[in-house]
């Protein structure tokens, strides 16, 4: 009897997962005293007293089809931690992919369960975990499945195999969760991979073509009495570090080696159920990957990914993206955090017999944020950073001297976001604020303060398949006449263009006000048609650089996009995106300065390989920054294609290939380039790859110099072949889930010569022999030793500029052994290495460049660091 009541009852708890008002639902039970241990095995007895969850459906490929093989979950609780079993059951277990890697690099057979704590249907964390026992975690924001894997909270996991398939279970405390106390209903999305045929499939549906993903999870109940608990995580860490470079004779500042020994804190401590307070005190980044080598011939600040731990967990709330999409405006944004703790921007001078001790970043003094989301849909992100004063020594005979090369400097940034209507409007905003103490005026070239801020919407309707964006930025610097003559004639700016009478170029202002912002209609899903359309815009006056970033001023784009998908298996596509674009471009005098438009497409074949291309054509148009300050430069047209091919990445060699071409309609410009990945899985936890790449570039019409002695109006150009060879080798070895070797290298070499010099004359004109003058023979000599270009044209002006050619030499190399010896703490071990230089006039060979780069000196710097969580 007690049989027939206890089947009874598991069956009415387990009716109680299926959907109600169109959402799976599952109910959960608390469990006390005894928990389950973390095992992956599922045999504890508390199990048996909560049901199964199943019923999953194919995502991909096979949208909305029965998966391959079954999954199954339960769920229960106790007054500290959340609990999961998955069971994967598997008809052919022996080809269950177990992958080792480090922590979110997760492959291979995985599951993934998705809590959305708030309930607020925008916003989620994810727990994911291999069969191999590997997890990562991820944090979702906007309805959208776009992972954030910088989130790193404490949790266990663990991972069994059978000859039935596999099981995993899962202790997620509350504590890193974020809710309200009391009863509580959490959305619930558990997804599983099974890896030989690459399907996905989910207990709560989500069609490919659905406009949301976090909208559409299921409801986890039953939560009754659980209380939002505080974390608090202290980690104090100390490294020693020792630097071997090449000694130079003389300069005392450079005799072979350097050791240091530091130390610092970082924590994490839960100020309320929503709120969490990070902060970090003379931070430490000496395990960070070395950032790639790059040539850039442009007057635009190149833009590098961040990578230091402390600025880019939680980013999703610290970010204010200008436009969406990948094009050239789509980096800018009011917060670039590599701003914070960047190189010194001032160099002293230095006198024949000094010697130059310069820091090679500006020190964090400390830096904290709030992060979180309220309840009642407010998201809300706080951060403050405090640089340091830096000091340059020079040295000389007898003494040294001190020279400060970057001012004490604070870095404030507030954001907020108020959900509405279910999350399918949220209105936000951001403001941003530098303010540096400059006491020397060697700096007076700097901003004393910079102030940014920006307003956005976004709005969807018909069930979230619509949507209005919008946003509006402003940004005012204020500094000394100095500084603001340098910003107006900036790359970004460019005020003092002759031909720009819509510029006021004012060398006696001390602020500057700008504005910009973005404006963009569309349809996102519930059809395999997408569509959209916008406008973006930067006035002259906008300047984010001193916190943030924008790559120039002074534009405005239109564009419109439509895209179709064929999400099903069709023909000999597993899957299939197609997309259109147009767009076009205008200074604020309103004078067209580009156009242009794309075909492309990607798809994934049946035998899993994937396959892109892509052509594009760009129109004749007007470049504001090729004579670096100069009058607007005509750009000629042309077209570009690209292609990219993959292999199945479920083998133990992969190899992915890609290669792109462009050239100009009248033959004065063209570029290609190709790069290949080759990459060997020998062991479950080892991958070694191989990736070369090369590129040509010529132009007939290149920037080479503005010489000002003696002339006015002279923009020396130049035609240049440029050669670029890099490879990138990396190796990833993962002893276990919490034990790693990581290797990476770049030897890299650029070749740029230059030749056929002449100066414009009529920048604008329409045939390209007609924009500028040649220089004869007679006109131009090359000074050996002087290193330089003399020029004596017919009507008697004189000038020089500098041998522009060059021949650069890099290698860049880390070994990171990091072992996580207690959840939340590690041990690193240490070596990176560097090498360049540029040797000017050379032409290009691989054989010798290689030679010759391995022959340079090299500065070696080998780490330990350690850490320690306090998880009080």
């Amino acid at each position: 009897m007690k049989r027939a009541l206890f089947t009874l009852l598991m069956a009415l708890l387990g009716m109680m997962a299926l959907a109600v008002d169109g959402k799976k639902v599952y109910t959960c039970r608390h469990i006390n005293p005894h928990s389950p241990a973390i095992d992956g095995r599922g045999d504890d007895p508390c199990w048996e007293k909560v049901p199964w969850g199943g019923g999953f459906v194919q995502d991909d490929p096979c949208c909305g089809e029965a998966p391959t093989e079954a999954t199954e979950f339960k769920v229960m609780y106790d007054d500290k931690n959340l609990y999961l079993l998955v069971r994967c059951h598997d008809g052919q277990a022996a080809t269950i992919d177990r992958r080792i890697s480090r922590r979110d690099e997760i492959d291979g057979d995985y599951l993934a369960v998705y809590i959305d704590s708030y309930h607020d249907r925008r916003t989620a964390f994810g727990f994911k975990v291999n069969a191999a026992g590997v997890k990562a975690d991820v944090a979702l924001s906007g309805d959208s499945n776009n992972p954030d894997p910088t989130w790193d909270p404490l949790w266990a996991a663990k991972a069994a195999v059978d000859a039935g398939g596999w099981t995993a279970e899962m202790a997620i405390p509350f504590s890193q969760l974020r809710f309200a106390s009391g009863k509580a209903v959490f959305g619930l999305q558990v997804r599983r991979m099974l890896y030989r045929k690459q399907e996905i499939s989910s207990w709560a549906h989500i069609p490919k073509q659905a406009p949301g993903f976090v909208s559409l999870f299921g409801e986890l109940q039953g939560l009754e009495g659980i209380r939002a608990q505080h974390q608090v995580e202290i980690v104090p860490y100390a490294v020693a570090q020792e630097t071997l470079a090449p000694r130079e004779q003389g300069n005392p500042f450079a005799d072979g080696s350097a050791a240091r020994l530091i130390g610092g804190i970082d924590g994490k401590i839960g100020l309320t159920s929503d709120l969490t307070l990070d902060f970090t005190l003379n931070p430490d980044f000496g395990q960070v990957e070395a950032d790639p080598s790059v040539v850039n011939l442009t007057a635009y600040e190149t833009y590098f990914q961040e990578k230091r731990p402390f600025f880019t967990e939680g980013r999703s709330i610290l970010d204010f993206q200008i436009m969406g999409g990948d094009g050239d405006f789509s980096r800018d944004n009011l917060f670039y955090s590599r701003r914070i703790g960047r190189a010194p921007r001032y160099s002293p001078d230095l006198q024949d017999d000094e010697f130059l001790a310069m820091p090679t970043a500006t020190s964090i003094l400390g830096a904290f944020k709030v992060t979180g989301k309220t309840r009642r849909g407010l998201s809300l992100g706080v951060m403050d950073n405090l640089t340091a004063r830096e000091r340059a020594t020079i040295g000389f005979a007898g003494g040294s001297r001190l020279e400060t090369v970057e001012p004490l400097a604070n870095y404030f940034m507030l954001s907020a976001k108020q959900d509405l209507r279910q999350g399918q409007t949220t209105v936000g905003a951001m403001v941003t604020a530098v303010n540096r103490d400059i006491r020397d005026g060697a700096l007076d070239f700097l901003h004393r303060s910079a102030y940014s801020g920006g307003l956005d919407l976004y709005h969807s309707w018909k069930s979230r398949r619509y949507y209005l964006w919008a946003n509006a930025v402003f940004s005012l610097v204020q500094g000394s006449q100095e500084a603001l003559q340098n910003t107006q004639t900036s790359a970004v700016h460019y005020f003092q263009r002759p031909d720009a009478d819509y510029l006021n170029y004012d060398p006696g202002r001390t602020s500057m006000f700008g504005h910009g912002g973005t404006v963009t209609v569309g349809r996102s899903g519930g059809s395999p048609l997408r569509y959209s359309a916008g406008v973006t815009w930067r006035s002259p006056g906008l300047e984010l650089n001193d916190m943030g970033y924008l790559s120039k001023a002074d534009a405005i784009m239109t564009w419109g996009w439509a895209g179709y998908r064929i999400s099903k298996p069709t023909w000999i596509f597993n899957s299939l995106n197609m997309n259109f674009n147009a767009w076009a471009g205008y200074d604020f005098g309103l004078e067209p300065i580009f156009a242009g438009g794309n075909v492309n497409f990607w798809g994934q074949l049946r035998n899993y390989w994937s396959l892109n291309a892509g052509i594009n054509r760009q129109g004749n148009g007007l470049s504001l920054g090729s004579l670096r300050g100069g009058p607007a430069l005509r750009s000629d047209g042309g077209w570009s294609t690209w292609f990219g091919v993959g292999s199945d990445s479920r083998r133990r060699f992969t190899a992915e290939a890609s290669g792109y071409c462009f050239a100009a309609g009248n033959g004065t410009r063209g570029e290609w380039g190709g790069d290949l990945s080759l990459a060997c899985r020998p062991g479950t936890g080892l991958v070694l790859t191989v990736a070369p790449g090369y590129s040509r570039y010529q132009n007939e019409l290149l920037y080479v110099a503005t010489p000002t002695a003696g002339v006015e109006d002279r923009y020396v150009m130049g035609h240049i072949v440029q050669d670029t060879f890099y490879v990138t080798l990396r190796l990833n070895f993962s002893i276990t889930p919490d034990l790693s070797i990581q290797f990476y290298g770049q030897p890299f070499i650029a070749n740029g010569r230059y030749d056929e010099f002449k100066r414009i004359t009529d920048s604008r004109a329409r045939l390209f022999q007609d924009r500028f003058h040649a220089y004869a023979p007679e006109e131009i000599a090359f000074d050996a030793a002087a290193e330089e270009y003399a020029v004596h044209e017919a009507s008697g002006a004189g000038y020089s500029f500098a041998n522009p050619d060059f021949n650069v030499l890099e290698l860049r190399s880390n070994l990171v052994v990091r072992w996580e010896y207690r959840p939340g703490a590690a041990l690193y071990l240490v070596w990176s290495q560097g090498r360049g230089t540029n040797t000017g006039r050379s032409e290009f060979d691989l054989g010798s460049g290689f030679r010759d780069l391995m022959n340079l000196p090299a500065t070696h710097v080998f780490l330990l660091k350690f850490t320690y969580n306090f998880n009080l």
